[in-house]
């Protein structure tokens, strides 16, 4: 996507002190160095069980389009880089290998999704963007999922352009389809995403008209086949559904059917109950109530409780701000340098890192429901993973002896090739929704939801233990 809309070179979508750092591996004689660096996340976003992973397309889209161009080498020349790291810098693609889940998996903190291995330099630039595009991407996924969880088999879409966070709304809308919504009213999305668009009207149109009826009649006619006419503009009881009632009759004799009504503002319970009455009682039952307005999960929930009788929603700026959590806490740390495992220390064990190549599974209960989550070394093999630990309260495990596992990392980049296919925002929805159906119903409760168990194995613990003891020994 950014590719279209910016820049067919990437090099410089990064913060100044990863090429500093670059610059400074390489004059110190250290590019060759290889490297793993680990993205993960801490703390579950709006307080929930779970984050759905997004962005991955995206990022790998981006990284094969992750050189510098003269124009580019000629502004680092400017802020003083050195010739020989320019020159470096001039033949530069990432020839890293990467390892992921899938977009659209359900995940937890402290699991290593995504798995970076190349030199030092080629890691260390590509930082900044990935955090960039699966922190973002994730985070409004979840967002999205959640309301989709709220709204069922009812459809919602995102109309949230407008209060975006500048061009970040187009990976918004990729976002939110993953995550549950049927459509988007962002057409630049709809056409770099292959995503259906949608949209109604604004209320200007009805006020640039002599009369709402005006307006909605002129509506109709142009738009015969998918008319949905908004009734607010005005009074919603006594002049907007009247008049959409009135372009249903009409559209019926020409034989055509008025699609929807929205709503944009007052009581939605209220309003929706009375216009629904109304329309049903003009034999108008097929038409459907549409809601918009500052909605989100919560909302959508307490309308659900009233029984308010919608039949799907807009949803604008809560979905795409990711409100209220302003951003996902994803980092992306150094676990080897140099065939050496690395780690960063802390005084709060629950701040450290893991060190060395690591593989992510999943186990399964009897009923085949996501039961554990566990971070094994990479040369580990599970058939001898019998235990797997909490990794900060070491004498609470679980015992996954003879259940069954699926390895959730595979390869999706080396050697600046994207090497798996990738999947639409749709079909990243679809995955999701095979996965949600899996996840027992207490991790995805919005109050207090209960936290999925991701351990560790006892080799990694005992690595992470014996490298902790090896640096407060030198320090």
């Amino acid at each position: 996507m950014i590719t279209n809309s910016t820049s067919e070179t990437l090099g410089l979508y990064t913060d100044y002190y990863e090429l500093s750092m670059a610059q400074g591996y390489f004059l110190a004689g250290k590019k060759d160095e290889i490297t793993v660096f680990d993205y993960f996340y801490r703390t579950n976003p709006f307080a929930g069980g779970f984050l759905v992973f997004a962005g991955l397309a995206d990022l790998l889209q981006a990284l094969s389009a992750f050189k510098y161009s003269e124009q580019d080498l000629n502004y680092l020349r400017k802020l003083g880089f050195d010739p020989g790291f320019l020159n470096y810098l001039k033949h530069f693609r990432f020839n890293g290998t990467i390892y992921s889940v899938r977009e659209g998996e359900l995940v937890f903190p402290n699991e290593p999704l995504v798995r970076v291995e190349g030199n030092i330099i080629e890691a260390q630039l590509i930082e900044t963007l990935l955090l960039n595009f699966l922190n973002y991407q994730s985070l409004i996924a979840t967002k999205a999922f959640r309301i989709k969880l709220v709204c069922g088999e009812k459809p919602f879409a995102d109309f949230g352009l407008r209060r975006a966070h500048g061009t970040g709304g187009i990976m918004a809308s990729r976002a939110a389809i993953i995550g549950g919504a049927s459509s988007t009213s962002n057409v630049l999305a709809g056409y770099l995403y292959d995503i259906t668009v949608t949209g109604t009207m604004a209320h200007s149109w009805v006020q640039s008209f002599e009369n709402e009826l005006t307006a909605f009649r002129k509506y109709a006619v142009f738009y015969p086949k998918h008319t949905t006419l908004l009734v607010d503009t005005y009074d919603t009881l006594k002049s907007g559904i009247p008049n959409a009632i009135t372009v249903a009759k009409e559209l019926e004799e020409s034989g055509n059917r008025l699609a929807g009504i929205r709503l944009d503002s007052g009581d939605l319970a209220y309003l929706s109950k009375k216009g629904r009455k109304m329309l049903d009682s003009a034999g108008l039952s097929y038409v459907r109530i549409i809601a918009s307005n500052q909605l989100n999960e919560y909302v959508i929930s307490s309308l659900n409780e009233q029984q308010a009788p919608i039949d799907g929603y807009g949803i604008g700026t809560e979905l795409v701000t990711g409100k209220p959590d302003a951003a996902l806490d994803g980092v992306y740390k150094l676990a080897i340098c140099d065939d050496l495992p690395r780690m960063k220390i802390s005084e709060n064990i629950e701040k450290m890192t893991f060190p060395g190549r690591k593989s992510l599974y999943r186990y399964y209960d009897g009923e085949g429901n996501f039961y554990r989550d566990a971070i094994l070394l990479e040369n580990e093999d599970p058939e001898t993973c019998d235990l797997i630990y909490n990794s900060v309260h070491a004498d609470k495990w679980t015992r996954v002896t003879g259940l069954s596992r699926e390895k959730l990392h595979q390869k999706v980049f080396e050697h600046n090739k994207i090497v798996q296919p990738l999947p639409a925002p749709k079909e990243c929805q679809e995955y999701l929704s095979t996965r949600e159906r899996l996840l027992p119903a207490e991790h995805k409760r919005f109050i207090m939801p209960h936290i999925y168990k991701v351990g560790t194995s006892q080799k990694l613990l005992d690595l992470r233990d014996e490298l902790r003891k090896n640096i407060n020994n030198q320090y």
